[in-house]
């Protein structure tokens, strides 16, 4: 049963929105009662906390793997240009949902998008400390925030907004972009 609220929930999202989502219309859209809807889920903000969960549990799965395995690796440069394709591939699935999901869900700094970010930043602060013992007193957090978020808005932009480069131009530019960034914050120390 939480299945289908929770894909139903999903396709109303896709459908009409996150204002245009109701529980009355995802219990339709799951074929069940408004009753039955509420023994599982309060309300549509805890149906779409599920969505966003499941979601944002996904592509961290993806980035994470793909990101773990770059640590592994010396190539920085193919790393990154790896991770960044991957992370185009996965926002890039459902362009649909990334728009209810980044432009119409209330924000807060306590949600679960909220804290895939901070995952993807404590991932990358990790990575920093142990590639750049020496970073000459730069703030590593701060850095990880910073290229976090940069990477996080060109991506999401590109899928969004559909230019006309390709994912491979997008991959490659900012792949020169981080990996300078890193290989100038390495000489500094």
């Amino acid at each position: 049963m939480v299945e289908r609220i929770v894909d139903a929930g999903r396709a109303v999202l896709l459908e009409r929105g996150y204002d245009g989502a109701s529980t009355n219309r995802i219990a339709e859209k799951a074929r069940i009662s408004p009753g039955s809807l509420y023994q599982y889920f309060p309300n549509k903000d805890a149906i779409v906390a599920e969505v966003v969960d499941r979601w944002t549990s996904e592509l961290h799965t993806r980035i994470s793997r793909v990101f773990t395995k770059a640590l592994e690796g010396p190539a920085a440069d193919l790393s990154v240009r790896e991770t960044l394709l991957e992370l185009l591939d996965a926002l890039g699935e459902n362009p649909r949902l990334l728009r209810v999901l980044i432009e119409e869900l209330p924000k807060d700094p306590d949600s679960r998008l909220s804290d895939f970010e901070k995952r993807i930043d404590a991932l990358l602060g990790m990575w920093l400390r142990f590639h750049l013992t020496d970073r000459g007193g730069r703030p590593v957090d701060a850095i990880a925030w910073i290229l976090v978020r940069t990477v996080e808005n060109v991506a999401v932009s590109y899928v969004l907004e559909q230019p006309d480069i390709t994912r491979e131009q997008v991959a490659d530019e900012l792949t020169s972009m981080v990996t300078a960034y890193l290989r100038e914050m390495a000489s500094l120390g």
